[in-house]
């Protein structure tokens, strides 16, 4: 009887993904989605912090990629290169400042406008 709980105990934890990975890594809550032909931008929001992700639609293939965040007024951090599940996670303090998020993967571009004001 224990060891077939056990058992159905580890199967649970081994099939239950982390949370991280379902956010890329991003602390807060999913914000917005800003879609494209190629994937999406996943821009999620904490109390001081915007963070973003780019994921592919289809995600397996080693295909560039690439996310930025840049809040009005400061810099933009980016994360690029060759990836299979996204590019980023980029977290920017954004405190009561909009952000401007942009993602690519391969060719396919976008950028979300000034969001989360």
């Amino acid at each position: 009887m224990f060891s077939a709980g056990l058992l159905l105990a580890s199967g649970a934890l081994l099939a239950a993904p982390p949370a991280r990975a379902a956010t890329g890594g991003c602390p807060g809550q999913l914000a917005r989605t800003v879609d494209f032909a190629a994937g999406e931008v996943r821009v999620y929001k904490s109390r001081a912090q915007v963070c973003a992700v780019t994921v592919p639609a289809r995600p397996g293939a080693r295909t560039w990629m690439s996310v930025s965040v840049q809040p009005r007024g400061g810099v933009p951090v980016r994360d690029e290169g060759r990836f299979t599940r996204f590019a980023g996670p980029v977290t920017v303090p954004a405190v009561s400042r909009c952000v401007y998020v942009k993602g690519q993967v391969g060719s396919e571009a976008v950028g979300s406008g000034w969001i989360l004001c």
